[in-house]
């Protein structure tokens, strides 16, 4: 993701509704955020179907990968040699 520029990508909703259809050209080519603001505060963030898809896959990765620190620490393992006869049950 390219840096969120303050001056440029900080817009109030109005701002945002009478300009949506550039603004979402623009974010697609830019891959820029663009933070929509209503009455002086962030509201909402939008972003490029390709950035959504990115920032999840990053999340669900960081999950399992976190959820396997907690089971090697409970003890879920799974040894080498033991993997051949899980590898049937697929």
């Amino acid at each position: 993701m390219n840096e969120l520029q303050v001056a440029e990508d900080i817009l109030p909703l109005g701002h945002f509704k009478a300009h949506a259809s550039a603004l979402l050209k623009g974010i697609n080519q830019s891959n820029r955020p663009i933070v929509i603001t209503q009455n002086g505060k962030p509201a909402a963030v939008v972003l490029s179907p390709a950035e959504f898809d990115r920032l999840n896959e990053s999340a669900r990765f960081s999950f399992a990968v976190r959820q396997g620190l907690i089971d090697e620490k409970e003890g879920r393992l799974v040894e080498d040699e033991d993997l051949d006869s899980f590898s049937s049950w697929l």
